[in-house]
């Protein structure tokens, strides 16, 4: 070959979870790294999960110990490395007869506590008629089990696993197509067009990250393994309940829905799990699964939940390792990497499967099997004691964090204040733009987003369209009205000319 090209040694498909973890580890290891996601990063399945950092109790039932014992182990180290977006919830599981018999539970529930060691609190039980958890409940429910796990703002997660990918030299491309892939010996060339054009790239190493669109950017011969499509869709309806405590609800199906308190005002339910069929960027909740959560926690509720009462939903496809499950539901989500490099050609790793809780444990998996292609990368791990971007503070020093910020910044709202650390951590101070009054915020476009944190998102943050930061790295989005993301719409517009 006699063309001159920009060169990386791994070239990465996919801004999701997935796709940035591996470009963080990677470029954290002395790798070049370029990065690119056709649209925003966590613009799919990523933004679309439960938003929780868990074991999988349920998994327990389909002898995924494995599985569980890891995601159990990831929790902690989670939340030891973004305690901003990452903290601990304790989840009311009542029991009710004809479901999964009491006994079980609490076996589940030892083991959940057990196999893969925790800082967080154990399970107890509950005598729903004198704890606060019975009282949005209808009459008859007089047992239940709490037990601990992690929410994580899911979205954040993946733009501050690109931002640390970014300050280690990698190169993120968002809005940035990938257009034709091609084996040319020991390199790949990948095409892409993007917000600035054309262009073309060499890389030793290609990851396919890209999700539910697995496959489709390397051709027929170098296509995965089966993939199965499923899809899993959640509602937000006004709070159900007063107390910052989440339900895990059984249903007669034997599917379990989670009841999460959600942004102080909503409750969010979900999931589904439906095999999917089409493209996965028209994904949407259909009347029936919307039908079927409202149905799901009609047993346990006393409010009466119904379709009109959904604020905002939202669906997300998951592409997983198709092993032949009979339900979308039995399907494993433990991740699977396939690897393809005959002699002398460049390697091709794709991905699918995996859950958000593991995303971290899985580049590592990722870049284990790539080392043999990519001398550049060292073989340490690294990424579970370094902090996210802003996450560097003590798991428990949350509340900490917002006093310092407010007293440094004493025209800021608490309200304001704790949203802002919860979103930027250590951080947070750059989100107002150098700002020492209200004044320096600028313009204020709805709910408590000014112009400064607008610039600091497009500027630092890849941010380009509304839904960016009104639905994925933020969700102010329940709380500006049309009007309002109208104004952001043009401010955005403005800033990008």
């Amino acid at each position: 070959m006699t063309d001159t090209l920009p060169t990386c040694d791994l070239a990465i498909i996919g801004g999701g979870v997935n796709g940035c973890g591996i470009a963080r580890d990677a470029a954290g290891r002395g790798a070049s790294v370029c990065l690119f996601e056709q649209g925003d990063l966590a613009g799919g399945t990523s933004s679309a999960s439960t938003k929780l950092i868990h074991g999988g109790l349920r998994y327990l039932e389909y002898y995924e110990f494995r599985l569980v014992r890891e995601a159990l182990q990831e929790r902690d180290v989670l939340w030891g490395i973004a305690p901003h977006i990452v903290w601990p919830l304790r989840f009311v599981l009542p029991h009710t007869a004809g479901m999964r018999p009491a006994w079980l539970l609490r076996l589940g529930l030892f083991l959940y506590d057990h196999i893969g060691g925790s800082h967080l609190a154990g399970t107890r039980g509950l005598d729903l008629a004198h704890d606060a958890a019975g009282a949005p409940l209808k009459p008859g429910f007089g047992r239940a089990f709490e037990y601990s796990d992690l929410w994580v703002e899911d979205a954040r997660l993946v733009v501050l696993n690109a931002m640390d990918a970014a300050e280690r030299g990698a190169a993120i491309h968002v809005r940035t197509r990938v257009t034709e892939t091609r084996r040319e010996g020991d390199a790949w060339r990948v095409s892409y067009r993007g917000e600035a054009g054309t262009g073309t790239v060499r890389a030793r190493a290609l990851v396919d990250a890209s999700g539910a669109w697995v496959g489709s950017a390397t051709g027929p011969r170098d296509a995965p393994r089966r993939v199965r499509l499923v899809k899993g869709s959640h509602i937000v309806v006004p709070s159900l309940f007063d107390h910052g405590r989440p339900y895990i609800l059984q249903n007669p199906d034997k599917r379990i829905v989670f009841a999460i308190p959600y942004e102080r005002d909503f409750t969010l339910i979900g999931t589904t799990d439906l095999d999917y069929t089409g493209d996965p960027a028209k994904a949407v909740i259909s009347p029936e699964e919307t039908d079927y959560l409202c149905r799901s926690v009609a047993p346990y509720f006393a409010r009466a939940v119904r379709p009109e009462d959904v604020v905002w939903s939202y669906a997300g496809v998951r592409s997983l390792y198709d092993d032949g499950a009979s339900t979308a539901q039995e399907a494993t989500r433990d991740y699977v990497l396939d690897l393809k490099a005959g002699p002398g050609e460049a390697a091709l790793l794709s991905i699918f499967g995996g859950k958000i809780t593991t995303y971290r444990r899985l580049a590592e998996a990722a870049l284990d099997k790539l080392r043999p292609h990519v001398p550049a990368l060292k073989a340490a791990s690294w990424t579970g004691g370094a902090p996210l971007p802003g996450g560097d503070f003590p798991r428990d020093g949350f509340e900490a964090a917002v006093a310092a910020f407010r007293a440094a910044h004493p025209f800021v709202a608490d309200g304001q204040a704790r949203r802002l650390v919860r979103a930027y951590g250590t951080r947070a101070a750059q989100a107002l733009g150098g700002a020492t009054d209200a004044a320096g915020l600028g313009r204020r476009i709805g709910a408590d987003l000014h112009e400064s944190e607008v610039a600091y998102l497009m500027d630092r943050e890849w941010a380009r369209e509304p839904a960016d930061i009104l639905w994925r790295r933020s969700k102010l989005g329940l709380r500006v009205t049309e009007a309002e993301t109208a104004a952001l719409a043009a401010l955005m517009a403005e800033r990008r000319r």
